[in-house]
């Protein structure tokens, strides 16, 4: 068996890096298509569709592990307000826990979201197993 160290910036069994497939995520909360997600980020449809589809099939999942995390490095965590899917709601929790996390460690500076969401997942946010 073969192991190998996965960057925090990168995702298990993706070629992009987690600060794409992030924006891409942020973009399908915010309501935008496949077709322009694609078109804005230079990947092909297919790639971007199976991120989001990934992503949606576990979003109540990371939500509840993202908004725990939240909860647990908040000092006074404000919990992300309902958003108007499952996708929004798991993207809010990434971005508070991210949010949570920078307070909480100031000696990190400003952490992107999706690399917070990479270390915390250990690389398998869209990884078939897991959560």
């Amino acid at each position: 068996m073969t192991h190998v160290l996965l960057p925090v910036f990168g995702l298990a069994r993706r070629a992009d890096l987690a600060e794409v497939i992030g924006a891409a995520l942020v973009a399908k909360a915010k309501g935008i298509s496949v077709r322009a997600i694609a078109a804005w980020l230079g990947r092909p449809q297919d790639t971007v569709r199976g991120w989001l589809r990934r992503f949606a099939e576990r979003a109540e999942a990371v939500r509840a592990v993202f908004t725990v995390l939240l909860a647990n490095c908040g000092a006074d965590p404000v919990m992300p307000a309902p958003a108007r899917s499952p996708v929004a709601d798991a993207v809010a929790a990434v971005v508070g826990a991210a949010g949570a996390v920078a307070v909480r460690w100031p000696v990190l500076g400003v952490v992107s979201p999706w690399l917070v969401a990479s270390a915390a997942t250990g690389g398998r946010l869209l990884a078939p197993s897991w959560p």
